[in-house]
């Protein structure tokens, strides 16, 4: 058992990051954990789609997969800008977009830094438009979507912890783990892996089984909402805040912030829905 517990803790220094490198750039697992997220995503969908006759065609699909996409991309790093590290970003406005160092010559870096809750206002935003040109019901779209966005974000924090970032807060439990990037080299939670656990797997089992049981339209959407800034709210207390903010209000940190903001708005949606629905 003791060995065991020493390869568990120490398994985070055996992962190597990237599939491959040239030079400064490296083919990153984090980068096709997106690739796998959208691809179950849109796998989960068409399946809704047949097993429930929805009427959205496959091509519908296709091209809203890539403006997700695009919201997730501008909208997860211009949020990790403004809401993580805008003092640095603000005086370096080209490295929120460009993948380059140029201070001493110019030596790619990548694009450090997404935010979930960026991410989610840019897919909304891009959700809300793509309706609106393709004369769709935004609501009823989204509660298409919603249960298999979860299945998708496991992924991305599966892709954390091979990252070896986001790692937790100093513990003593025995399942912690010792994390390379950590200067401090104390054991910490896998905080990456309770997220990819709560908010991506246990999430989606209750979406998926409360799909077919919808109230009104905009019911799965703000479930989802409500249920990942609940969810996610908790597992801050096992993640160490970031460094360049620490904690923001007391004892909360960014994170735990913007999921209450997120949870407000998440009920706010069922409470509306639910008065238009029982109005018609």
């Amino acid at each position: 058992m003791d060995q065991f517990i020493n390869f568990w803790q120490n398994l985070p220094a055996q992962i190597i990051p990237y599939l491959f490198s040239i030079g400064s750039f490296q083919l990153r697992y984090y980068s096709l954990m997106y690739i796998v997220a959208f691809a179950l995503v849109y796998i989960t969908v068409r399946y809704r789609i047949k097993d429930e006759k929805y009427e959205y065609k496959p091509e519908i699909i296709q091209d809203y997969m890539v403006w997700a996409m695009i919201g997730v991309i501008v909208g997860g790093r211009l949020g990790y800008a403004l809401f993580y590290n805008f003092s640095y970003y603000w005086q370096h406005p080209l490295e929120i977009i460009l993948p380059f160092d140029f201070t001493d010559g110019v030596r790619f870096i990548g694009l450090s830094g997404m935010s979930y809750h960026g991410g989610a206002i840019g897919v909304a935003a891009a959700s809300a438009y793509f309706c609106i040109r393709n004369k769709i019901n935004f609501w009823r779209f989204a509660d298409l979507f919603s249960p298999a966005i979860p299945l998708g974000y496991t992924f991305g924090r599966i892709g954390n912890f091979i990252n070896g970032e986001l790692y937790g807060r100093a513990t003593t439990v025995p399942w912690g783990m010792y994390f390379p990037l950590d200067p401090t080299r104390q054991l910490r939670h896998p905080s990456q892996l309770y997220e990819a656990f709560l908010e991506g797997i246990v999430l989606f089992g209750l979406l998926w089984l409360i799909r077919k049981k919808t109230r009104f339209e905009g019911f799965l959407l703000g479930i989802y909402i409500c249920g990942y800034g609940f969810v996610r709210f908790i597992i801050e207390f096992f993640r160490e805040p970031d460094s360049q903010l620490g904690f923001v209000l007391g004892s909360l940190s960014m994170g735990q912030v913007l999921c209450l903001l997120m949870i407000a708005f998440g009920l706010a949606i069922l409470f509306w829905r639910q008065k238009v629905s029982a109005g018609r």
